[in-house]
Order: structure tokens, then sequence, then C-alpha cells
């Protein structure tokens, strides 16, 4: 599954992808790791055409938008990924953690957005495992604010990324069409940074 999984940037919008496999890969996707299982994720699912148009409409902006666009608004399914700092804070500000200044200079890695984005893997995965192609893709910060007024969602939360979910309409080739996978001897270092290989 694992080397099967790849990015999918084109979805047939007439195979809807059913509530209950969502349901399944967000259960999958709660399996991730957390920094002191503080689990400071929330997923908001977008299955219905009016529900994703609203995502769409302020994520996008006007306009009939470029290829990519096209291809990735078909998608039938959507899950925003969002990040809570707070849960981070208040989970290590307990006793067993004490830091009890709740201050985010102790978090020089935001683990939120991490554990965050580790879930999203296991959404990216299960997809593969499930048939379905599927993409994380990012919205532009100058937009954040708009799609959480949008959608409801709470002051604090932090939108990590967006799975879209559904059937392959189309293979386009992608980066990794273009780019060579970077070889295991140039990014594995082994007992300090610039070692390739054990003597």
């Amino acid at each position: 599954m694992v080397r099967r999984r790849r990015m999918v940037r084109r979805f047939d919008p007439d195979v809807p992808v059913p509530a209950e496999v969502v349901d399944d890969l967000l259960s999958l996707a709660v399996r991730a790791p957390s920094a002191g299982f503080s689990q400071g994720w929330d997923f908001v699912v977008l299955l219905t055409p009016e529900e994703r148009d609203r995502f769409w409409g302020v994520a996008a902006g006007p306009g009939p938008g470029d290829a990519w666009l096209r291809g990735v608004s078909a998608a039938p399914a959507l899950v925003l990924c969002l990040s809570d700092p707070d849960a981070y804070l208040e989970r290590y500000a307990e006793p067993d953690k004490g830091w009890t200044d709740r201050s985010l200079d102790r978090w020089p890695v935001p683990y939120w957005d991490t554990d965050t984005a580790m879930a999203a893997m296991l959404v990216l995965l299960g997809a593969e495992d499930a048939g379905l192609g599927a993409l994380f893709f990012g919205v532009p910060p100058d937009r954040h604010d708009d799609v959480r007024a949008a959608l409801g969602v709470p002051p604090g939360r932090r939108l990590v990324g967006v799975v879209a979910l559904g059937h392959e309409a189309e293979r386009v080739s992608g980066s990794a069409r273009t780019r060579a996978r970077r070889p295991l001897a140039e990014v594995v270092h082994h007992g300090r940074f610039g070692v390739s290989r054990r003597p």
C-alpha cells in the first residue's frame, strides 16, 4: 500500500464516496500518534455538493480556476484537517508534564500540526487500501479565515490541509513524473550529517 500511494489530481464527480467509507478512514486517522496523547485534531467532512461549494467558494476565490482546481474540485469528498494548539498547551500543563506556563516557546516544532499531518497520512494510506484516489493539499494562507468562518470552525483551530477523496478520472503527471525521488544514500545520514554509509 505504501509503495502504491500517490497523489490524485483528477476526480470523477459522478462516483460518490459513501459516508461510511469516510468514517472508516477517519477511524484510522485517530490512531495516529500525538504528543502526550493530546489528540489535538478535528476533521470537517464535506460530502454534499452544497458543503463542497461553500468550501470552494471561499478557498478558491472567483473565476473558473485552472486545470488543477477543476480536477480537484470534482472530488466528491473533502476532509479538512484541523489542529488545536490549545489541546497541547493544556495537556502539557497537567501535573505529569508540568509546563504550567503554557508557553509556545516550549514548542519549536508545532506538534499540533505535525500530529494532524500524521493523521492525514493515515487517511491517504487508508484511501489507497480502500481503492480510492486521494490528494492532500493546502489552502492559500489569506483564505484560512474565510474558510474557518464559512464552516463554523472555532477560533484557535489551524487549517493544516485538506484531503480530497474519490475515484480517479484521469491520470495526470505530477511532480513525481518530472522530479526523481532522492536516493537513500543522499537522504540517510549515519552517525552524523553527511555520512551516507556506515564504515
